[in-house]
Protein backbone atom coordinates (compact mmCIF):
# COMPACT_ATOMS: atom_id res chain seq x y z
CA UNK A 1 0.00 0.00 0.00
CA UNK A 2 1.40 3.48 -1.01
CA UNK A 3 2.05 5.48 1.99
CA UNK A 4 0.30 9.10 2.33
CA UNK A 5 2.81 10.81 2.38
CA UNK A 6 4.21 9.81 -1.81
CA UNK A 7 0.59 9.70 -2.47
CA UNK A 8 0.80 13.09 -4.23
CA UNK A 9 4.08 12.67 -5.78
CA UNK A 10 4.45 12.53 -9.78
CA UNK A 11 6.24 9.51 -10.88
CA UNK A 12 9.29 11.67 -12.38
CA UNK A 13 10.38 12.94 -8.98
CA UNK A 14 10.23 9.18 -7.70
CA UNK A 15 12.26 8.00 -10.34
CA UNK A 16 14.82 10.67 -9.91
CA UNK A 17 14.94 9.96 -6.15
CA UNK A 18 16.03 6.36 -6.72
CA UNK A 19 18.50 7.60 -9.09
CA UNK A 20 20.30 9.72 -6.78
CA UNK A 21 20.12 7.13 -4.15
CA UNK A 22 21.95 4.41 -6.63
CA UNK A 23 24.44 7.12 -7.25
CA UNK A 24 24.74 7.77 -3.28
CA UNK A 25 25.31 4.04 -2.53
CA UNK A 26 27.60 3.69 -5.48
CA UNK A 27 29.77 6.61 -4.11
CA UNK A 28 29.94 5.48 -0.80
CA UNK A 29 31.60 1.72 -2.13
CA UNK A 30 33.83 3.52 -3.73
CA UNK A 31 35.01 5.17 -0.94
CA UNK A 32 34.97 2.40 1.29
CA UNK A 33 36.74 0.23 -1.56
CA UNK A 34 39.69 3.09 -1.63
CA UNK A 35 39.90 2.69 2.54
CA UNK A 36 40.26 -1.21 2.42
CA UNK A 37 43.17 -1.43 -0.44
CA UNK A 38 46.17 -0.70 1.31
CA UNK A 39 44.80 -3.15 4.02
CA UNK A 40 44.19 -5.81 1.60
CA UNK A 41 47.84 -5.68 0.28
CA UNK A 42 49.52 -5.68 3.43
CA UNK A 43 49.79 -9.53 3.41
CA UNK A 44 50.78 -10.14 -0.19
CA UNK A 45 53.83 -12.67 -0.22
CA UNK A 46 54.19 -12.41 -3.99
CA UNK A 47 58.12 -13.49 -5.55
CA UNK A 48 60.47 -10.54 -5.90
CA UNK A 49 63.64 -11.11 -7.58
CA UNK A 50 66.71 -11.10 -5.76
CA UNK A 51 69.06 -8.18 -5.44
CA UNK A 52 71.78 -6.30 -3.77
CA UNK A 53 71.24 -5.43 -0.10
CA UNK A 54 72.18 -1.68 -0.65
CA UNK A 55 69.75 -1.82 -3.46
CA UNK A 56 67.31 -3.35 -2.28
CA UNK A 57 66.98 -1.62 1.00
CA UNK A 58 66.73 1.77 -1.05
CA UNK A 59 64.22 0.48 -3.60
CA UNK A 60 61.97 -0.84 -0.21
CA UNK A 61 62.38 2.48 1.78
CA UNK A 62 61.44 4.26 -1.77
CA UNK A 63 58.61 1.54 -2.36
CA UNK A 64 56.77 1.62 0.91
CA UNK A 65 57.22 5.81 0.83
CA UNK A 66 55.41 5.39 -2.29
CA UNK A 67 53.05 3.20 -1.28
CA UNK A 68 52.09 5.22 1.84
CA UNK A 69 51.61 8.52 -0.02
CA UNK A 70 49.05 6.94 -2.36
CA UNK A 71 47.10 4.79 0.23
CA UNK A 72 47.01 8.29 1.88
CA UNK A 73 45.88 10.66 -0.95
CA UNK A 74 43.53 8.95 -3.35
CA UNK A 75 41.07 7.86 -0.08
CA UNK A 76 41.35 11.31 1.09
CA UNK A 77 40.32 12.88 -2.01
CA UNK A 78 37.37 10.42 -3.00
CA UNK A 79 36.30 11.82 0.28
CA UNK A 80 36.42 15.30 0.45
CA UNK A 81 34.82 14.84 -3.47
CA UNK A 82 31.84 12.79 -1.95
CA UNK A 83 31.27 14.82 1.10
CA UNK A 84 31.34 18.19 -1.52
CA UNK A 85 28.83 16.38 -3.68
CA UNK A 86 26.22 15.45 -0.70
CA UNK A 87 26.44 18.96 0.34
CA UNK A 88 25.71 20.62 -3.23
CA UNK A 89 22.75 17.19 -3.11
CA UNK A 90 21.93 18.78 -0.05
CA UNK A 91 21.68 22.99 -0.56
CA UNK A 92 19.75 22.12 -4.13
CA UNK A 93 17.31 20.16 -2.68
CA UNK A 94 16.49 22.61 -0.05
CA UNK A 95 16.66 26.02 -2.47
CA UNK A 96 14.28 23.61 -4.53
CA UNK A 97 12.21 22.88 -1.64
CA UNK A 98 11.78 26.51 -0.29
CA UNK A 99 10.31 27.59 -4.38
CA UNK A 100 8.51 24.79 -5.25
CA UNK A 101 5.01 24.99 -5.78
CA UNK A 102 3.72 21.82 -7.55
CA UNK A 103 0.39 20.07 -5.76
CA UNK A 104 2.07 17.27 -3.29
CA UNK A 105 5.50 18.66 -2.80
CA UNK A 106 6.72 20.74 0.56
CA UNK A 107 6.48 24.54 0.02
CA UNK A 108 6.95 27.56 2.16
CA UNK A 109 4.20 29.05 4.45
CA UNK A 110 2.20 32.09 3.30
CA UNK A 111 3.53 35.33 4.90
CA UNK A 112 1.14 35.69 7.91
CA UNK A 113 -0.19 39.61 8.80
CA UNK A 114 0.95 41.35 11.38
CA UNK A 115 -1.58 41.95 14.03
CA UNK A 116 -1.59 45.83 12.97
CA UNK A 117 -1.66 45.27 9.33
CA UNK A 118 -4.65 43.14 10.57
CA UNK A 119 -6.36 45.76 12.54
CA UNK A 120 -5.67 48.64 9.97
CA UNK A 121 -7.34 46.70 7.38
CA UNK A 122 -10.35 45.15 9.73
CA UNK A 123 -11.00 48.97 10.46
CA UNK A 124 -10.64 49.95 7.08
CA UNK A 125 -13.50 47.10 6.14
CA UNK A 126 -15.55 48.53 8.72
CA UNK A 127 -15.80 51.57 7.56
CA UNK A 128 -16.02 51.05 3.89
CA UNK A 129 -19.09 48.50 4.79
CA UNK A 130 -20.49 50.87 6.51
CA UNK A 131 -20.42 53.66 3.97
CA UNK A 132 -21.85 51.53 1.41
CA UNK A 133 -24.76 50.60 4.10
CA UNK A 134 -25.61 54.39 4.39
CA UNK A 135 -25.48 55.12 1.02
CA UNK A 136 -27.35 52.59 -0.27
CA UNK A 137 -29.82 53.51 2.29
CA UNK A 138 -29.93 57.21 0.94
CA UNK A 139 -30.64 56.03 -2.72
CA UNK A 140 -33.27 53.53 -2.11
CA UNK A 141 -35.51 55.96 -0.06
CA UNK A 142 -35.72 58.07 -3.32
CA UNK A 143 -36.16 54.62 -5.06
CA UNK A 144 -38.79 53.52 -3.16
CA UNK A 145 -40.45 56.97 -2.89
CA UNK A 146 -41.08 56.42 -6.51
CA UNK A 147 -41.52 52.62 -7.38
CA UNK A 148 -43.33 51.85 -3.96
CA UNK A 149 -42.69 49.20 -1.28
CA UNK A 150 -43.29 46.03 -3.40
CA UNK A 151 -41.15 46.42 -6.58
CA UNK A 152 -38.29 47.18 -4.23
CA UNK A 153 -38.54 44.54 -2.02
CA UNK A 154 -35.70 42.67 -3.62
CA UNK A 155 -32.78 45.90 -2.54
CA UNK A 156 -34.92 46.45 1.25
CA UNK A 157 -34.16 42.72 1.41
CA UNK A 158 -30.06 42.96 0.29
CA UNK A 159 -29.72 46.08 2.71
CA UNK A 160 -31.19 44.43 5.22
CA UNK A 161 -28.92 41.24 5.03
CA UNK A 162 -25.92 43.70 4.23
CA UNK A 163 -27.12 45.62 7.72
CA UNK A 164 -27.13 41.61 9.66
CA UNK A 165 -23.71 40.92 8.43
CA UNK A 166 -22.24 44.48 9.51
CA UNK A 167 -23.94 44.80 13.13
CA UNK A 168 -22.31 41.13 13.08
CA UNK A 169 -18.83 42.48 12.15
CA UNK A 170 -19.05 45.32 14.54
CA UNK A 171 -20.10 43.04 17.27
CA UNK A 172 -16.80 40.64 17.12
CA UNK A 173 -14.59 44.22 16.16
CA UNK A 174 -16.31 45.44 19.79
CA UNK A 175 -15.25 41.92 21.48
CA UNK A 176 -11.89 42.51 20.05
CA UNK A 177 -11.47 46.07 21.35
CA UNK A 178 -12.26 44.72 24.86
CA UNK A 179 -9.41 41.61 24.39
CA UNK A 180 -11.76 38.93 23.68
CA UNK A 181 -10.37 36.51 22.79
CA UNK A 182 -7.17 36.85 24.21
CA UNK A 183 -5.17 34.08 22.42
CA UNK A 184 -2.94 35.01 19.46
CA UNK A 185 -4.25 33.05 16.88
CA UNK A 186 -8.19 33.18 17.87
CA UNK A 187 -7.46 37.25 17.41
CA UNK A 188 -6.49 36.77 14.43
CA UNK A 189 -9.46 34.39 13.39
CA UNK A 190 -11.46 37.47 15.13
CA UNK A 191 -10.02 39.76 12.78
CA UNK A 192 -10.50 37.66 9.88
CA UNK A 193 -14.22 37.55 10.68
CA UNK A 194 -14.31 41.14 10.58
CA UNK A 195 -12.94 41.17 7.39
CA UNK A 196 -14.54 38.39 6.14
CA UNK A 197 -18.39 39.75 7.35
CA UNK A 198 -17.85 43.05 5.79
CA UNK A 199 -17.24 41.52 2.21
CA UNK A 200 -19.92 39.38 2.38
CA UNK A 201 -22.15 42.67 3.03
CA UNK A 202 -20.55 44.43 0.45
CA UNK A 203 -21.36 41.05 -2.11
CA UNK A 204 -25.00 41.68 -1.21
CA UNK A 205 -25.28 45.26 -1.94
CA UNK A 206 -22.85 44.79 -5.11
CA UNK A 207 -25.66 41.92 -6.18
CA UNK A 208 -28.53 44.04 -6.82
CA UNK A 209 -26.76 47.40 -7.95
CA UNK A 210 -27.29 46.28 -11.50
CA UNK A 211 -31.07 45.68 -10.84
CA UNK A 212 -31.61 49.05 -9.04
CA UNK A 213 -30.20 50.69 -11.96
CA UNK A 214 -32.42 49.23 -14.35
CA UNK A 215 -35.27 49.74 -12.26
CA UNK A 216 -34.28 53.48 -11.87
CA UNK A 217 -33.84 53.46 -15.78
CA UNK A 218 -31.64 56.94 -15.55
CA UNK A 219 -29.43 56.06 -18.99
CA UNK A 220 -31.99 54.42 -21.22
CA UNK A 221 -34.53 57.30 -22.71
CA UNK A 222 -34.23 59.43 -20.43
CA UNK A 223 -37.71 58.98 -18.83
CA UNK A 224 -36.82 57.75 -15.60
CA UNK A 225 -34.55 60.53 -15.67
CA UNK A 226 -37.10 62.67 -15.25
CA UNK A 227 -39.32 60.63 -12.97
CA UNK A 228 -36.05 60.66 -10.34
CA UNK A 229 -35.56 64.54 -10.66
CA UNK A 230 -38.88 64.63 -9.97
CA UNK A 231 -39.13 62.63 -6.71
CA UNK A 232 -35.69 64.58 -5.65
CA UNK A 233 -37.06 68.30 -6.47
CA UNK A 234 -40.47 67.46 -4.29
CA UNK A 235 -38.56 66.23 -1.42
CA UNK A 236 -36.19 69.38 -1.86
CA UNK A 237 -39.16 72.01 -1.96
CA UNK A 238 -40.47 70.26 1.29
CA UNK A 239 -36.93 70.88 3.40
CA UNK A 240 -36.68 73.93 2.13
CA UNK A 241 -39.66 74.66 4.08
CA UNK A 242 -39.26 72.71 6.87
CA UNK A 243 -35.30 74.05 7.83
CA UNK A 244 -37.19 77.54 8.13
CA UNK A 245 -39.56 76.14 10.39
CA UNK A 246 -36.21 74.19 12.17
CA UNK A 247 -34.18 77.62 12.64
CA UNK A 248 -37.68 78.88 14.62
CA UNK A 249 -37.62 75.24 16.38
CA UNK A 250 -34.40 75.78 17.86
CA UNK A 251 -34.49 79.63 18.77
CA UNK A 252 -37.57 78.77 20.40
CA UNK A 253 -35.44 75.74 22.52
CA UNK A 254 -32.94 77.63 23.51
CA UNK A 255 -35.31 80.88 24.59
CA UNK A 256 -37.17 78.25 27.02
CA UNK A 257 -34.55 75.87 28.24
CA UNK A 258 -30.51 75.75 29.21
CA UNK A 259 -28.10 76.35 26.27
CA UNK A 260 -27.50 72.67 26.74
CA UNK A 261 -30.33 71.22 25.36
CA UNK A 262 -29.49 72.38 21.54
CA UNK A 263 -25.64 71.47 22.22
CA UNK A 264 -26.07 68.21 20.02
CA UNK A 265 -27.83 69.80 17.00
CA UNK A 266 -25.42 72.95 17.01
CA UNK A 267 -24.88 74.08 13.39
CA UNK A 268 -27.21 71.82 11.75
CA UNK A 269 -29.44 74.05 10.59
CA UNK A 270 -26.80 76.06 8.81
CA UNK A 271 -25.47 72.77 7.50
CA UNK A 272 -29.16 71.88 6.14
CA UNK A 273 -28.95 74.78 4.07
CA UNK A 274 -26.19 74.18 2.92
CA UNK A 275 -26.53 70.54 1.46
CA UNK A 276 -30.09 72.19 0.16
CA UNK A 277 -27.62 74.57 -1.89
CA UNK A 278 -25.26 72.40 -3.48
CA UNK A 279 -28.50 69.61 -4.21
CA UNK A 280 -30.20 72.68 -5.90
CA UNK A 281 -27.55 73.67 -7.59
CA UNK A 282 -26.62 69.66 -8.78
CA UNK A 283 -29.98 69.24 -9.71
CA UNK A 284 -30.39 71.89 -12.09
CA UNK A 285 -27.29 70.39 -13.94
CA UNK A 286 -28.94 67.15 -13.83
CA UNK A 287 -31.95 68.62 -15.75
CA UNK A 288 -29.96 70.43 -18.62
CA UNK A 289 -27.64 67.49 -18.91
CA UNK A 290 -31.05 65.03 -19.60
CA UNK A 291 -32.51 67.88 -21.92
CA UNK A 292 -29.37 67.55 -23.93
CA UNK A 293 -28.84 63.54 -23.74
CA UNK A 294 -26.17 63.97 -21.57
CA UNK A 295 -27.40 60.87 -19.32
CA UNK A 296 -24.36 59.92 -17.93
CA UNK A 297 -23.64 63.31 -16.36
CA UNK A 298 -27.44 63.79 -15.84
CA UNK A 299 -27.01 60.56 -13.66
CA UNK A 300 -24.16 61.43 -11.75
CA UNK A 301 -25.49 65.31 -10.93
CA UNK A 302 -28.88 63.75 -9.68
CA UNK A 303 -27.27 61.07 -7.13
CA UNK A 304 -25.27 64.24 -5.56
CA UNK A 305 -28.37 66.16 -5.42
CA UNK A 306 -30.40 62.59 -3.73
CA UNK A 307 -27.23 62.58 -1.37
CA UNK A 308 -27.78 66.54 -0.35
CA UNK A 309 -31.40 66.44 0.17
CA UNK A 310 -31.01 62.77 2.35
CA UNK A 311 -28.53 64.45 4.39
CA UNK A 312 -30.17 67.89 4.52
CA UNK A 313 -33.26 66.18 5.84
CA UNK A 314 -31.16 64.26 8.65
CA UNK A 315 -30.12 67.60 10.05
CA UNK A 316 -33.34 69.11 9.79
CA UNK A 317 -35.13 65.84 11.24
CA UNK A 318 -32.24 66.42 14.07
CA UNK A 319 -33.58 69.48 15.32
CA UNK A 320 -37.24 68.32 15.02
CA UNK A 321 -36.67 65.01 16.66
CA UNK A 322 -35.16 66.90 19.46
CA UNK A 323 -37.37 69.03 20.03
CA UNK A 324 -40.32 66.96 20.19
CA UNK A 325 -38.03 64.61 22.97
CA UNK A 326 -37.37 67.69 25.20
CA UNK A 327 -40.89 68.44 25.69
CA UNK A 328 -41.61 64.83 26.30
CA UNK A 329 -38.79 64.58 29.00
CA UNK A 330 -40.30 67.98 30.36
CA UNK A 331 -43.65 66.49 30.79
CA UNK A 332 -41.48 63.58 32.54
CA UNK A 333 -39.66 65.12 34.80
CA UNK A 334 -41.90 65.60 37.81
CA UNK A 335 -43.45 62.23 37.58
CA UNK A 336 -39.77 60.92 37.51
CA UNK A 337 -38.99 62.55 40.61
CA UNK A 338 -41.69 61.13 42.36
CA UNK A 339 -40.76 57.72 41.55
CA UNK A 340 -37.58 58.60 42.28
CA UNK A 341 -38.53 59.80 45.69
CA UNK A 342 -40.65 56.39 46.31
CA UNK A 343 -37.52 54.18 45.40
CA UNK A 344 -35.07 56.14 47.67
CA UNK A 345 -38.03 55.39 50.60
CA UNK A 346 -37.98 52.22 50.18
CA UNK A 347 -34.29 51.72 50.21
CA UNK A 348 -33.78 53.80 53.41
CA UNK A 349 -34.19 51.51 56.53
CA UNK A 350 -37.08 52.33 58.09
CA UNK A 351 -37.41 53.70 61.97
CA UNK A 352 -36.69 50.44 64.91
CA UNK A 353 -40.74 51.15 66.02
CA UNK A 354 -42.02 50.40 62.68
CA UNK A 355 -40.59 46.57 62.54
CA UNK A 356 -38.20 46.91 59.60
CA UNK A 357 -36.68 43.65 59.96
CA UNK A 358 -40.43 42.13 58.46
CA UNK A 359 -40.67 45.35 56.02
CA UNK A 360 -37.21 44.26 54.80
CA UNK A 361 -38.30 40.42 54.27
CA UNK A 362 -40.92 40.72 52.26
CA UNK A 363 -39.60 43.48 49.94
CA UNK A 364 -36.21 42.71 50.01
CA UNK A 365 -35.26 46.51 49.72
CA UNK A 366 -35.24 47.65 52.80
CA UNK A 367 -32.27 48.26 53.70
CA UNK A 368 -29.01 48.99 51.52
CA UNK A 369 -27.18 45.34 50.32
CA UNK A 370 -24.09 44.06 52.84
CA UNK A 371 -21.37 46.80 52.27
CA UNK A 372 -23.09 48.69 49.68
CA UNK A 373 -22.13 52.68 50.77
CA UNK A 374 -23.88 54.86 53.33
CA UNK A 375 -23.50 57.42 51.50
CA UNK A 376 -26.03 56.62 48.73
CA UNK A 377 -28.88 57.07 49.54
CA UNK A 378 -27.89 60.66 49.83
CA UNK A 379 -26.26 61.21 46.88
CA UNK A 380 -29.79 60.60 45.48
CA UNK A 381 -31.50 63.40 48.64
CA UNK A 382 -28.97 65.42 46.36
CA UNK A 383 -29.20 64.74 42.82
CA UNK A 384 -33.15 65.02 43.54
CA UNK A 385 -33.23 68.57 45.23
CA UNK A 386 -31.10 70.04 42.39
CA UNK A 387 -33.31 68.71 39.81
CA UNK A 388 -36.04 70.18 42.04
CA UNK A 389 -34.54 73.76 42.15
CA UNK A 390 -33.38 73.78 38.24
CA UNK A 391 -37.23 72.90 37.48
CA UNK A 392 -38.63 76.06 39.91
CA UNK A 393 -35.83 78.27 39.74
CA UNK A 394 -35.65 78.95 35.92
CA UNK A 395 -34.22 77.55 32.32
CA UNK A 396 -33.17 73.99 32.72
CA UNK A 397 -32.32 71.27 30.17
CA UNK A 398 -34.76 67.97 30.59
CA UNK A 399 -33.02 65.30 29.00
CA UNK A 400 -30.15 66.03 31.27
CA UNK A 401 -32.63 65.93 34.49
CA UNK A 402 -33.83 63.03 33.28
CA UNK A 403 -30.53 61.23 33.04
CA UNK A 404 -29.40 62.61 36.33
CA UNK A 405 -32.45 61.33 38.20
CA UNK A 406 -32.42 57.61 36.33
CA UNK A 407 -28.99 57.12 37.17
CA UNK A 408 -28.83 57.60 40.45
CA UNK A 409 -31.30 55.78 41.40
CA UNK A 410 -29.68 52.91 39.25
CA UNK A 411 -26.93 52.80 41.19
CA UNK A 412 -28.80 52.96 44.56
CA UNK A 413 -31.77 49.89 43.74
CA UNK A 414 -30.32 48.37 40.54
CA UNK A 415 -33.22 48.45 38.77
CA UNK A 416 -35.56 50.92 37.17
CA UNK A 417 -39.45 50.59 36.62
CA UNK A 418 -42.66 52.20 35.49
CA UNK A 419 -41.88 55.77 35.05
CA UNK A 420 -38.27 55.74 35.37
CA UNK A 421 -37.70 52.54 33.02
CA UNK A 422 -39.80 55.20 30.55
CA UNK A 423 -37.50 58.36 31.54
CA UNK A 424 -34.42 56.15 30.64
CA UNK A 425 -35.42 54.86 27.20
CA UNK A 426 -36.38 57.96 26.19
CA UNK A 427 -32.73 59.21 27.36
CA UNK A 428 -31.58 56.58 25.96
CA UNK A 429 -32.77 57.36 22.74
CA UNK A 430 -32.22 60.71 22.53
CA UNK A 431 -28.69 59.65 23.12
CA UNK A 432 -28.52 57.53 20.09
CA UNK A 433 -30.50 59.04 17.54
CA UNK A 434 -28.05 62.20 18.01
CA UNK A 435 -24.94 60.02 17.83
CA UNK A 436 -27.03 58.24 14.34
CA UNK A 437 -27.45 61.61 13.05
CA UNK A 438 -24.10 63.02 13.92
CA UNK A 439 -21.43 60.08 12.32
CA UNK A 440 -24.40 60.20 9.03
CA UNK A 441 -23.20 63.35 8.47
CA UNK A 442 -20.01 63.77 8.57
CA UNK A 443 -18.84 60.02 7.66
CA UNK A 444 -16.47 61.50 5.39
CA UNK A 445 -14.20 61.70 8.99
CA UNK A 446 -15.58 59.41 11.39
CA UNK A 447 -13.44 56.17 11.46
CA UNK A 448 -13.97 52.97 12.66
CA UNK A 449 -14.00 53.44 16.42
CA UNK A 450 -17.09 55.42 16.82
CA UNK A 451 -19.25 53.67 14.45
CA UNK A 452 -18.61 50.34 16.30
CA UNK A 453 -19.57 52.04 19.61
CA UNK A 454 -23.10 53.44 17.65
CA UNK A 455 -23.44 50.14 16.66
CA UNK A 456 -23.07 49.14 19.99
CA UNK A 457 -25.72 51.38 21.43
CA UNK A 458 -27.75 50.40 18.91
CA UNK A 459 -27.96 46.53 20.01
CA UNK A 460 -27.81 47.74 23.65
CA UNK A 461 -30.87 50.07 22.85
CA UNK A 462 -33.03 47.16 21.29
CA UNK A 463 -32.41 44.82 24.24
CA UNK A 464 -33.55 46.63 26.45
CA UNK A 465 -30.77 48.15 28.13
CA UNK A 466 -31.41 51.57 28.19
CA UNK A 467 -28.65 53.03 30.42
CA UNK A 468 -25.52 51.66 28.94
CA UNK A 469 -27.28 52.03 25.81
CA UNK A 470 -26.87 55.85 26.68
CA UNK A 471 -23.63 55.89 28.06
CA UNK A 472 -22.31 54.09 24.64
CA UNK A 473 -24.06 55.99 22.41
CA UNK A 474 -22.16 58.94 24.38
CA UNK A 475 -18.77 58.20 23.72
CA UNK A 476 -20.16 57.25 20.60
CA UNK A 477 -20.61 61.01 19.86
CA UNK A 478 -17.15 62.15 22.07
CA UNK A 479 -15.17 59.91 19.51
CA UNK A 480 -17.40 61.14 15.90
CA UNK A 481 -16.73 64.55 17.63
CA UNK A 482 -12.43 63.76 17.88
CA UNK A 483 -12.43 62.49 14.38
CA UNK A 484 -14.30 65.84 12.81
CA UNK A 485 -11.66 67.71 14.70
CA UNK A 486 -8.90 65.94 13.67
CA UNK A 487 -10.05 66.25 9.80
CA UNK A 488 -9.90 69.72 10.24
CA UNK A 489 -13.18 71.26 9.55
CA UNK A 490 -14.52 71.31 12.73
CA UNK A 491 -18.34 70.06 11.08
CA UNK A 492 -18.66 73.89 9.35
CA UNK A 493 -17.09 72.85 5.76
CA UNK A 494 -19.54 74.35 2.93
CA UNK A 495 -20.18 73.51 -0.66
CA UNK A 496 -18.04 70.63 -2.60
CA UNK A 497 -15.89 70.42 0.98
CA UNK A 498 -18.93 70.01 3.19
CA UNK A 499 -20.28 67.33 0.66
CA UNK A 500 -16.97 64.94 0.89
CA UNK A 501 -17.22 65.40 4.55
CA UNK A 502 -20.65 63.92 4.63
CA UNK A 503 -20.09 61.16 2.34
CA UNK A 504 -22.20 62.76 -0.52
CA UNK A 505 -19.26 62.82 -2.88
CA UNK A 506 -16.12 60.17 -2.72
CA UNK A 507 -12.98 62.37 -2.31
CA UNK A 508 -11.32 61.14 -5.09
CA UNK A 509 -10.59 64.00 -7.43
CA UNK A 510 -10.17 68.03 -6.72
CA UNK A 511 -13.21 68.64 -7.72
CA UNK A 512 -14.93 66.18 -4.83
CA UNK A 513 -15.04 63.14 -7.08
CA UNK A 514 -18.21 61.13 -7.82
CA UNK A 515 -21.08 60.73 -5.83
CA UNK A 516 -21.49 56.71 -4.15
CA UNK A 517 -24.42 54.59 -5.63
CA UNK A 518 -26.51 52.06 -3.74
CA UNK A 519 -24.46 48.90 -4.18
CA UNK A 520 -20.99 47.42 -2.10
CA UNK A 521 -17.51 48.35 -2.74
CA UNK A 522 -17.16 47.07 -6.39
CA UNK A 523 -20.49 49.11 -7.57
CA UNK A 524 -20.99 52.35 -5.37
CA UNK A 525 -18.40 54.36 -7.54
CA UNK A 526 -19.95 53.44 -10.75
CA UNK A 527 -20.72 56.78 -11.65
CA UNK A 528 -17.86 58.58 -13.40
CA UNK A 529 -18.47 60.56 -15.47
Amino acid sequence: MTSSLFRGRPRRATAHIRARVAHAVLGALVGAGWLVLPVMTVDTRDPVPVAPAGAVASAAASSQAGTSAADLVLPLVAGVAAVALAGFGWLRRTRRARTRTTPGTVSAHPPVPAPAASERQARAALRLADDCVRTSREELSFVRERFGEQRTEPFTHALRAAGTELSAAFAVWRRYEEGVPQEAGARRQALAGVIGRCAEAGRRLDAQAEALDRLRDLTADGEGMRAALEVAEERFRELAARAMAAQRTLAALRERYARSVAGSVTGYVEQAKDRLVFAGARLNEARQAADVGETRRAAWQLRAGEGAVAQAGVLVGGVERLAAQVREAAGLVPAALTGAEAELAAARPAPADEGPAEVRRESGRGSPAPGEPAARPAHVDGVLAVVREELTGGPYDPLDALRRITRAVERLTGVRSGVLGAAALLVARSSVAGAEEFVGVHRGAVGAEARARLAEAARELGAGSAGWADVVAGEARRLADRDVRAHGTEGDATGPAGAVLGGILLGEDPDGGPPPAFGGPQTRSRLHR
